[in-house]
């Protein structure tokens, strides 16, 4: 009994901070680049330059209108995906984790030039890191290569 409790109450407690993790991160892009990786955050980024932190870009080739739409389908393919924006060859969209159910933010951009899409994958919240960043990116990467 003492251990259901305790429990309870830990997973209860996993859930209020993860409910406290909902501040929406500094996105979009400042000449070319994304945001840097915030210390203490499950964050990816084919930009960044820390090893922890490194993702490849996805490739991509084509006609931007169709790689967006084509991305914005990868993209709701994955559990609690939704895309929130697309503007020119730009996405933003965030999921809602399967387990505490916070939000999590990733956005895109097609670089058409270089062949591939950069991404930029965070959580919302700054406490537990169970690598859903990199997960993520990683499935809308073979979703996407599906559909090129």
């Amino acid at each position: 009994m003492k251990q259901l409790l305790l429990t309870t109450l830990f997973v209860v407690s996993l859930a209020a901070l993860g409910a406290c993790s909902t501040k929406i991160p500094n996105l979009g892009m400042t000449d070319g680049k994304f945001a840097l990786c915030p210390a203490g955050v499950d964050c990816v980024s084919s930009q960044a330059t820390y090893a922890k932190n490194k993702i490849d870009p996805i490739k991509a080739t084509g006609d931007p209108n169709k790689v967006m739409v084509d991305l914005g389908k990868a993209v709701e393919s994955v559990f609690g995906g939704r895309v929130l924006l697309t503007e020119g060859n730009y996405l933003r969209a965030e999921f809602k984790s399967s387990v505490l159910r916070t939000m999590d933010d990733a956005e895109f951009y097609y670089d058409q030039k270089a062949g591939v899409i950069q991404v930029h994958a965070l959580s919302r919240g700054e406490v537990l890191d169970f690598s859903d960043s990199r997960d993520r990116i990683e499935e809308i990467r073979m979703i996407f290569s599906g559909m090129q």
